[in-house]
Formats: structure tokens, C-alpha cells, sequence
């Protein structure tokens, strides 16, 4: 047996940071050295981000000064703790946000939930996201709860296979699954080029998916209903790793916030072997490349896009969702690609269509889904 996402529901913090914006605020930090200049305004100025939000509100102008900007615009360095402070006031109401509009859009009522699995690489904390979803949302005590934490921009991935198992298990299964990242946390001035690509991209945002089995597919009702709306179908599951890469991403703790790995090399890398990486995937759900119409690649920059798109070749459309994303959001780490299903399922794709969902973490990790459409 199978399992379903039945609906998806995102958040976002109120404050919406244009791009231009920010490379102007990165660009003028003292200190940055030409090189450094001219990195911030390649990288920006290639990132196809447009705009993003962030729950640090004085990266924009408007709320200067703050605990991360001053008022002549310098960034500031706090530390590992103030930052993880702020991630455990601001990340737990996007955690509950999310979770409550895929309830929502799910038709499910809290106390329904058996399962509630979150996501998180940019902050800790216990009492953790977790039991607050439970205690805000009205759910039954004894929910099973369980937290992935720490893996990276591929975590949705874990978090549904976590959510498949259950589901098959136990067929009366409805399991919650909720990532919420603020990775404008851990921006800071630099003249590194990593960071600096992480700071022309990275945002914050939380997204949930309500997963349950298999629901019967309206080609086989005898009543079926046009206006139904489109879920996902989960399946299949892969994972790969492209070892030579393990040292072109990665995420770790400093005093200073979470510094982030993120070489030039990465798009290059995913590039020569995402083809591979997929291809356990695409065999498992008994399809080719030319069968999937749509693919929700995690848009971790413009450059891993284009590589995969071409590698693949994908035609423009496939990708439609993944850089709709991208420009409006940016790199939200382990929720951006339930926002790229989710802005696809908006479109309403016809039942049968298939997809194929990639994101890439640490490691350098490729996880992968195969998905299909049906009606509820």
C-alpha cells in the first residue's frame, strides 16, 4: 500500500526583502575588498531570486536598527546562542502556521493526526517544534512525534519516506509532516564566496504535508468527480551519493551562527551525476525521464536548475514550479520543495501526470520521489 500527501500548507514571516535590497545591503558592509564586491553583485545579480522573506526584520531597511543590523546599516555577528534564541521565538509560530493551513487544506481535524514529523537545520530546541504543534493545535497527547534535524535542504525527503512507513503500517495513519527553516539567522558579512552565495539566496519559510494511504484513484470510481481536487501519490524513494562532493556542502556550527558550505563545483558535480542519481527512482516507479512531465527540483540556486534541466533534457516547462520558487522565495532549505509540489498542484495537473521530486544536501546527497497525480 501506498501513501497520499492529501494537501500542503505553507508560511511565511510578515517581512518580504526585495533583492536589489539586499545585494545593496551586503555590497556596502565595511570591509568588503573589491573581490568581494564583485562577488556579491555575480551572485545576486545570477541568483533569480526576486524576492524572499526572513523573520530577521532589520535586514530590512525599515526596522534599523536591530540585533543584526545597526543603524549605518553594518551587519552585525551575534552568536550562535543569541541567533539560536531568536530561532526558538520566531521558527515555532511558522511550524504551527504551516501545520495548521495543510490541516486545513487537507479537510482534518487535529485530533485526527497519529504522527507528527518536523524538520529543522537551522535552530534547536527542546521542548521542540514538535510537541508545540501537538499543544496549539488541539491534537490528542499521545501523538507519536519524531524530529529530523540537522540534515540539510534534502530532509523532506526522510520525513516522507518516515511518513510512507507509517502509512503502511497502519492504514488509519495520518501523519503530519512540518519543515520550517529561517536560515536568514545565520547571514553574516563576508568576503568568503560560500557565504556570500548563501546570503544571495537563502530565506526562511515552513511548509507541511498531510500524508495518509493510498486513496482509491477516481479511474476506477463509479462516480468520479471532475472537480476533485489533485494529490500526490508517493511512490517510490531513492537516495544517492556523489562522494567526490562531500566537501563542496556542507553546514556546521560556529560561534558566529551556522556557516554554510556551498562551492562553485556543486552545480558541476550534480550535473554529471544527477542522471544517475535518479535513475533507481525512475526504475522503481517503472518509467523513463520522457514519461515525467513535471519535475520539482529543489531549487537550491539558478545554476543547479539550469545544469539539471539540461543534463535531463528537460523541456522549459518542467521546471516551471521549481523557479517560480525560487524567484519568490528563494532557498528555504528543507520546506522549498514542498512549495514547489504545492505551487504545483495549484495549476490542477491532470490525474496520471507524474513527478519526479530531486533536492541535494550535504554529503554531497541526492534524494529523490517518484509521484503521481490522483483525485481525493
Amino acid at each position: 500500500m501506498s501513501a497520499t500527501i492529501r494537501a500542503i500548507g505553507t508560511a511565511v514571516p510578515p517581512v518580504t526583502l526585495r533583492q536589489e535590497d539586499a545585494q545593496a545591503l551586503f555590497a556596502a558592509q565595511p570591509g568588503l575588498g573589491r573581490l568581494g564586491e564583485r562577488i556579491v553583485g555575480a551572485a545576486f545579480g545570477a541568483s533569480a531570486v526576486e524576492e524572499r522573506h526572513t523573520a530577521v526584520v532589520d535586514l530590512h531597511e525599515a526596522h534599523r536598527p536591530g540585533d543584526f543590523v545597526d543603524a549605518d546599516g553594518a551587519i552585525r555577528s551575534p552568536s550562535t546562542g543569541f541567533r539560536n534564541d531568536r530561532y526558538r521565538e520566531y521558527a515555532i509560530p511558522l511550524f504551527v502556521d504551516a501545520a495548521r493551513d495543510a490541516l486545513a487544506a487537507a479537510d482534518t481535524a487535529a485530533e485526527q493526526v497519529t504522527h507528527v514529523v518536523t524538520v529543522s537545520c537551522t535552530g534547536f530546541t527542546q521542548p521542540g517544534p514538535d510537541l508545540a504543534i501537538v499543544t496549539q493545535l488541539g491534537m490528542r497527547p499521545g501523538v507519536f512525534r519524531h524530529h529530523i534535524g540537522f540534515m540539510g535542504c534534502y530532509a523532506a525527503f526522510p520525513a516522507l519516506r518516515a511518513a510512507a512507513a507509517f502509512c503502511e503500517a497502519d492504514p488509519d495513519a495520518v501523519v503530519l509532516v512540518v519543515c520550517a527553516e529561517l536560515c536568514t539567522l545565520h547571514v553574516r558579512a563576508s568576503d568568503d564566496p560560500d557565504q556570500i552565495v548563501a546570503n544571495s539566496v537563502f530565506a526562511d519559510g515552513a511548509a507541511a504535508a498531510v500524508v495518509t494511504s493510498d486513496l482509491p484513484s477516481a479511474r476506477f470510481a463509479a462516480d468520479v468527480n471532475p472537480d476533485a481536487a489533485p494529490v500526490l501519490r508517493l511512490d517510490a524513494f531513492a537516495t544517492a551519493v556523489i562522494p567526490e562532493g562531500a566537501d563542496d556542502m556542507a553546514w556546521n556550527i560556529g560561534d558566529e551562527g551556522f556557516e554554510m558550505v556551498l562551492s562553485t563545483a556543486v552545480p558541476r558535480l550534480i550535473e554529471q551525476h544527477v542522471a544517475e542519481a535518479v535513475a533507481p527512482v525512475l526504475a522503481a516507479a517503472e518509467c523513463s525521464v520522457s514519461d515525467v512531465p513535471l519535475w520539482a527540483v529543489h531549487p537550491g540556486g539558478r545554476a543547479i536548475l539550469d545544469r539539471v534541466e539540461e543534463e535531463l533534457g528537460l523541456a522549459p516547462e518542467a521546471l516551471v514550479a521549481s523557479r517560480d520558487v525560487l524567484r519568490r522565495f528563494g532557498n528555504m532549505s528543507s520546506a522549498t520543495v514542498l512549495f514547489v509540489l504545492a505551487r504545483m498542484l495549484r495549476d490542477r495537473p491532470e490525474e496520471g501526470t507524474r513527478i519526479v521530486a530531486i533536492a541535494f544536501g550535504p554529503g554531497l546527497t541526492v534524494e529523490s520521489a517518484a509521484l503521481e497525480v490522483v483525485l481525493a
